[in-house]
């Protein structure tokens, strides 16, 4: 499904740009102020058209600013992709999550932030951009996997976030800075429900088990996100269980038991715990403690306190160099406050390039380096920029400073966030990986953790004002669904005047629901189950704002109109599990039952089998007379 981008290459001058820390918020670009479905019009008309380019799929981009000096940017791409233009009608991810019931929506809208190798340039000149590759004039959004984002909606509300790519495959954006990005989307558009499934990895370890031993939750649960699902019978209980097991392991008798590495994960446990103001007692508590430590240390090799992107024209010694030259001469005025110029002046006599210094001094506002936080205020009386220090070295660890004391200055000193990287990750690899040791619920409660990965946040989007006013009319809202042969799909809010009829109201929800749903485009509302009332009465008359009503119709399609599918196979694996799951299943080809390939001892790097017989068909047939 290409989409062509090239039309990004040369952006119009004059473009609106966006920011990217603030879009989303109300106001930003639109009030959000409307159900899913309408937010999302409203929005892409603040966007730039792409054109309508592969099968009647609709695009428009939005310019967001990342950086202001360096300048940077990233793209958004809001895809609408319409049901009838894909290959396969139902979503593997909604099946997989445990929304297989839900009914077939007529459109897809893709949010995708594209990485550089799935876009081409988008600026011209010296300008970075996050989304660069100048050979490609097209590129399959959709079916890409490595965007920096990429997330998709139903037109019903619900959605599921597909990729978030970080530093790590060379965005300019961190993965929290994503994840804020699209939990800002998702609560701003009234989605209803959002799934992901976890497979997020840092050098190589799995998240999930990294922050469930840390936090006893997902790196996700930062965001609200919460178990929906397992894979290989795993439930909500099972994973509590063996995250709480693995967290609370008691250190003393752990390392007592440890065998070929315990003087090197000794080592490392009693370093940490020198460093610890409070004792570290079980497993859970090293990890919290090393995680916590290292997000307050700052980063290596970044300008003393001023982050240096490669696009930045001077090298990280020479910023660092003039940053130390610009605190020096504050440090100079005894922590009074110096005009902008009065700084740039004294450090001129160090630093000829003028371009470097006013880099600095931008970017220093508000930064630590060292012990000293740098201040940056526009003096109310003179409007002019001033700068002064603040000696922060006494109020660790409010501040993101390393000393605390003296007994412990040096300590905290020759700490380094890499050092820490590498303990954590031998730890990691030796305990949760290789699973050293006599602690058989290491193994056990890792794979259940492992097995844990698809999550869901509730955004509660069908929470919306009773009434408003649009101009001098006054609207109604109600909640309706319809009732078609047991099956109930979620309310939908319905805006009516003040004067119309039932009988207009049914015409409305037909509208709606046709509109939403592939298999009711032949919708027919025929009565409400829940009102007593005549086609002639005015809605407001017999209503109240807000109510939900359910209405009863006919028209339903014969065909598949579910995201499951239609599945006529049966899935009974020994784990438990009855449906797919998504991971790798095989089918016996006598009972056609199908399971999971690791639940029958079929590895994972080894082909799936030409014959297969499941152990208990194999039984059966040991067990059949003998024919004479």
């Amino acid at each position: 499904m290409n989409l062509d981008l090239s039309g990004c290459k040369k952006r119009k001058r004059g473009e609106r740009v966006f920011r990217f820390k603030s879009f989303g918020e109300k106001g930003h670009p639109i009030e959000f102020d409307g159900t899913f479905g309408r937010n999302v019009e409203a929005l892409v008309q603040h966007g730039s058209y792409e054109g309508n380019s592969y099968g009647g799929i609709s695009s428009w981009s939005f310019q967001l600013e990342t950086r202001h000096h360096p300048l940077n940017h990233v793209f958004l791409f809001v895809i609408e992709e319409q049901v009838d233009a894909t290959l396969d009608l139902h979503c593997r991810q909604c099946r997989y999550v445990g929304w297989g019931h839900h009914m077939i929506c007529n459109r897809k809208y893709h949010f995708v932030l594209p990485s550089k190798l799935s876009m081409p340039d988008t600026e011209a000149g010296n300008n970075s951009t996050d989304g660069a590759d100048s050979t490609k004039g097209k590129s399959s959004l959709i079916e890409f996997q490595g965007h920096i984002l990429h997330g998709v909606f139903h037109s019903d509300g619900f959605g599921h976030l597909l990729s978030v790519n970080g530093f790590e495959t060379g965005s300019h954006l961190a993965g929290h800075q994503i994840m804020d990005f699209w939990d800002r989307l998702c609560t701003r558009l009234r989605a209803r429900e959002v799934s992901l499934s976890d497979i997020s990895q840092k050098r190589g370890m799995e998240l999930r088990v990294l922050h469930g031993l840390a936090y006893g939750e997902h790196w996700f649960g930062r965001w609200g996100y919460r178990f929906a699902r397992g894979t290989f019978g795993v439930s909500k209980q099972m994973y509590q269980k063996a995250t709480e097991a693995i967290r609370t392991i008691p250190l003393c008798i752990f390392l007592h038991q440890l065998g070929t590495f315990r003087n090197e994960i000794t080592f490392i446990v009693s370093r940490y715990q020198t460093l610890s103001e409070c004792s570290l007692v079980t497993l859970g508590d090293l990890f919290h403690f090393m995680m916590e430590l290292k997000s307050r240390l700052p980063k290596e090799n970044s300008g003393d306190g001023i982050p240096v992107e490669d696009t930045c024209r001077w090298s990280s010694k020479r910023v660092e160099l003039a940053t130390e030259v610009i605190v020096e001469a504050l440090r100079k005025s005894r922590f009074k406050w110096v005009s902008r110029q009065e700084v740039r002046d004294a450090a001129r006599a160090y630093i000829g390039d003028t371009g470097l210094l006013d880099f600095v001094l931008k970017s220093l506002g508000n930064h630590i380096v060292g012990k000293y936080l740098v201040r940056r205020s526009l003096n109310p009386v003179t409007k002019v920029l001033e700068y002064c220090l603040e000696d922060i070295s006494n109020i660790f660890p409010k501040q993101e400073v390393l000393v605390t004391n003296d007994s412990k200055k040096t300590r905290y000193q020759n700490i380094t966030r890499i050092q820490i990287m590498k303990d954590i990750y031998y730890l990691y690899k030796h305990i949760l990986k290789e699973r050293k040791g006599s602690f058989p619920s290491i193994p056990l409660a890792t794979r259940i953790i492992l097995d844990s990965k698809y999550l869901v946040k509730d955004y509660s989007g069908d929470n919306l004002p009773l009434k408003f006013e649009s101009g001098s009319e006054k609207n109604i809202n109600l909640y309706c669904t319809v009732m078609l042969d047991k099956v109930k799909p979620p309310y939908e809010l319905v805006v009516l005047k003040d004067n119309v009829t039932i009988d207009e109201l049914k015409l409305e929800v037909e509208k709606v629901f046709r509109g939403l749903y592939w298999g009711l485009r032949d919708l027919v509302v025929k009565s409400i189950v829940n009102l007593n009332s005549k086609g002639g009465d005015l809605v407001s008359g017999v209503v109240e704002a807000g109510s939900k009503i359910v209405f009863e119709g006919s028209g339903i399609k014969n065909e598949d109109i579910y995201e499951s599918g239609e599945n006529n196979h049966i899935v009974d694996c020994g784990c438990g599990t009855k449906d797919d799951d998504g991971e790798r299943m095989i089918s016996c080809d006598i009972c056609e039952v199908w399971q999971h390939t690791r639940c029958v001892r079929i590895l994972n790097n080894e082909e799936i089998p030409h014959i297969f017989v499941c152990d208990r068909c194999e039984r059966d047939i040991l067990l059949f007379p003998s024919l004479p």
